[in-house]
């Protein structure tokens, strides 16, 4: 196989580092002898090296990170760069997953790439996503790169962003304003590691003028007591990281500030950040069962850490490898290390407290690999999550875009149990040597609040006028039930669930559950019913929709959505049985409880009521000539509000503005939608119902410049047509007719 057609048939191309641990820049030597290679490879980038093949593209790359002498507005904010050293296409795998040979072309100067990168010595990029596309035209074409799109992608738009963002993600900038002053105190803290006794003078001092800080107290050896003698970075950061009041925690956090010389202000909030149990405020033992190195290790990990933060080469990653899997060996440190770690630099690491944990293993998908129960993961998993975690935030649709936006959806989770804590921690009597199985992280008592309302359902691109979004709000609160209909694509779903957070004043995903109905869901699905155990047992199991009622009685004063997707696809009257009736506005009361099918776990057969706060939406695609019409006592428990093609000015605005698509040709696009959708509403096999909705030409992601004929072709030819020739099965030469009409002159 030659190289050209290896190279094509591929596509992958590969961004690699060129230093031997603790060793100098191998790269000129590569480049004299005509190889890359990796020393004292792991079984996973021994099995990367094997993957590569002759004909792909390779390139030396250097990552680290600048705060200045940016080419854009980095607002003092740590930016990744990666500094493409050589490039050149792979000639020869010998398959030892060590080396292959490479016809390497050195780079003319230095040219560095922002944002995207990836901080471990083997990176395998696929085109497909336009980040990637990016930087391999940025690497191998000597393409110039859009900082602007990066700069204003999810994952940096709260930090860097330069265009107008979403009411949320303005709210969550917000909300994360904190980060700053946390990197300004652990970069004073730095200066410390190696005489900390002026520092521990000057807390003590200032636990002389501020309640809250009587915690500071150690027991020796001897059988004394008196104030600590040491201590370590990440118990400093929880001087004002503890359960107390927010005016406590600003307090400490100013006079800290002061004592180390940090000029960046003060948090106006401390929403969503992890905070130390008041039981458990330190990240070591007293003195009388202290080892002799914990706190010094646990200095070296938080130097460690900052220079990583710095310069990801691979000795300082060597480096920090080795202190994180000491400091781990602490007592009482375990998984709170990650904690302390994400307050120093909150954007470079993850917290792995529990909620975070159940939130990454069950919302996200990625497991966290431990070598035993109850014991942390190890250095290696622990930065091998985070670089995964940050080429995912880089996604547009992905859930969460930073680590700080993870560690609060954390909390968020509709699974999360955070664990109570006191308001004030004056009065509490520290045990530092609690029990091994206490926690020593917990989260605020009040979950930060994301506002949401109507004008932010406009704001995100609904094409809907207010009096519309208006009148279905207020049917929903009124008549408690709510159906979305109209022809594909016209964002049924899209708008449910948004209509959900307006109607609870809050984007809350904990409190919206969804769910497909589908030809073959039973009640015993929905409802409750017979499940099977993992003893091979039955036991009596409620459904999503008994769980959303049993939430929304235990909190009246907060409202619950449950939306269902393809109401009319499922059997509604067979799939809510009883409770269909207790669906009715005017039976949401205990008064109008009727017994289940089922009994409860117990055995008991307790009568069941829907509660006032409990509300749901459907969407119903009425051009799916496969369903039957909606059970007449079904309609007459809901409202229904009709949904049709917008395009138009709001719609042609918006792909303009936010999705990057040619002005003229959004006009163009709009012209020709309209002109197929009054053919199909003239065509008496087919009629209104079947138009074909905006969500088909308005891009999810935003364009590249001069992508948008190549992009409309796309939908054109892969979702509109085919969608055609199902409306005209019996008449494709009509439907190809139509799909050719939509093309015309392009």
């Amino acid at each position: 196989m030659t190289e050209q057609t290896s190279s094509q048939s591929s596509g992958t191309t590969w961004f690699v580092g060129a230093s031997f641990g603790q060793a100098d820049d191998q790269s000129a030597r590569f480049l004299e002898e005509g190889i890359w290679e990796i020393n004292s490879p792991s079984q996973k980038e021994q099995a990367l090296v094997r993957s590569m093949r002759p004909g792909e593209r390779i390139a030396i790359k250097a990552a680290y990170v600048r705060k200045q002498g940016l080419p854009f507005d980095n607002r003092q904010q740590a930016v990744s760069v990666m500094s493409i050293k050589a490039i050149g296409v792979i000639t020869e795998n010998p398959q030892d997953g060590e080396r292959v040979k490479v016809r390497w072309q050195p780079a003319v100067g230095v040219r560095e790439w922002y944002f995207y990168t990836y901080r471990p010595t083997i990176w395998r990029v696929v085109p497909g996503e336009w980040s990637a596309d990016a930087l391999i035209a940025f690497a191998f074409d000597g393409k110039p790169q859009d900082i602007e799109r990066f700069c204003n992608a999810p994952y940096w738009m709260d930090r860097f962003g330069t265009l107008s963002a979403p009411y949320w993600i303005d709210r969550l900038s917000t909300l994360f304003q904190w980060a700053d002053f946390y990197e300004a105190v652990s970069k004073k803290l730095l200066a410390y590691a190696g005489n900390r006794t002026p520092l521990i003078q000057g807390i003590h001092q200032i636990a002389q003028r501020v309640q809250g800080l009587g915690y500071l107290q150690d027991k020796f050896p001897d059988g004394s007591s008196g104030p600590l003698q040491d201590i370590c970075p990440f118990t400093v950061m929880g001087m004002f990281n503890r359960g107390m009041t927010d005016a406590n925690r600003k307090l400490i956090a100013a006079e800290l500030a002061k004592l180390l010389g940090v000029t960046v202000p003060v948090p106006a909030t401390f929403e969503g950040i992890p905070v130390l149990n008041n039981q458990r405020s330190w990240f070591f033992r007293y003195a009388d069962k202290r080892g002799a190195g914990d706190i010094d290790a646990l200095w070296r990990v938080f130097v460690a850490a900052q220079a990583l933060v710095e310069d990801d080469g691979p000795g300082i990653r060597d480096e920090f490898i080795e202190a994180y899997d000491a400091a781990t060996q602490v007592w009482g440190v375990a998984w709170n290390l990650s904690a302390g770690l994400y307050w120093t630099a909150p954007w470079e690491f993850p917290t792995l407290d529990s909620q975070s944990r159940h939130y990454i293993q069950k919302r996200l998908g990625l497991a966290i690999t431990t070598p035993a129960p109850q014991v942390p993961c190890d250095a290696v998993t622990y930065l091998q999550l985070a670089d995964d975690l940050r080429t995912r935030f880089a996604e547009d649709d992905y859930p969460v875009h930073s680590f700080p936006e993870l560690s609060l959806a954390s909390w968020q989770f509709k699974d999360a149990t955070p664990t109570p804590q006191e308001e004030d921690a004056t009065l509490d009597v520290p045990d530092n040597d609690a029990g091994d199985e206490v926690e020593a992280l917990v989260v605020q008592s009040q979950t930060p609040i994301v506002p949401y309302t109507l004008d932010d359902i406009i704001r995100d691109g609904c094409f809907l006028s207010e009096p519309e979004i208006e009148l279905m709000l207020d049917r929903l609160r009124t008549k408690k039930n709510l159906i979305l209909q109209g022809p594909p694509g016209t964002g049924k779903t899209w708008l449910a669930k948004r209509l959900a957070f307006a109607l609870m004043g809050q984007k809350d995903e904990s409190k919206v559950r969804a769910v497909q109905f589908h030809p073959n869901l039973s009640y015993e699905d929905f409802v409750r019913g017979w499940r099977p155990t993992g003893e091979g047992k039955l036991t009596l199991a409620d459904g999503v929709f008994m769980e959303v009622i049993t939430a929304a009685k235990k909190e009246p004063a907060a409202k619950f959505v449950v939306v269902i997707e393809e109401i009319n696809r499922g059997n509604p009257a067979q799939v809510f049985g009883e409770l269909l009736t207790l669906l009715e506005a005017g039976k949401r009361t205990p008064s109008e409880a009727l017994e289940l099918c089922y009994p409860d776990a117990d055995g008991v057969r307790r009568p069941v009521h829907i509660p006032e706060n409990l509300h749901v939406i459907g969407t119903m695609n009425i051009a799916d000539r496969s369903l039957a019409l909606v059970d007449l006592a079904l309609r007459r428990r809901f409202a229904f509000a009709a949904l049709e093609p917008r395009l138009g000015p709001v719609w042609r605005n918006w792909v303009v503005s936010a999705c990057g698509v040619d002005e003229m040709l959004a006009s163009d696009i709009e012209r020709r939608m309209a002109e197929l959708n009054e053919q199909i509403a003239a065509d008496a096999r087919l009629g209104k119902q079947f138009r074909i909705g905006h969500s088909y030409v308005t891009p999810v992601h935003r364009l590249e410049p001069g992508r948008t004929q190549i992009w409309f072709q796309q939908v054109v030819e892969t979702e509109i047509g085919p969608l055609l020739e199902e409306y005209w099965f019996d008449s494709s030469e009509e439907a190809r007719q139509a799909t050719a009409r939509l093309l015309q002159g392009w």
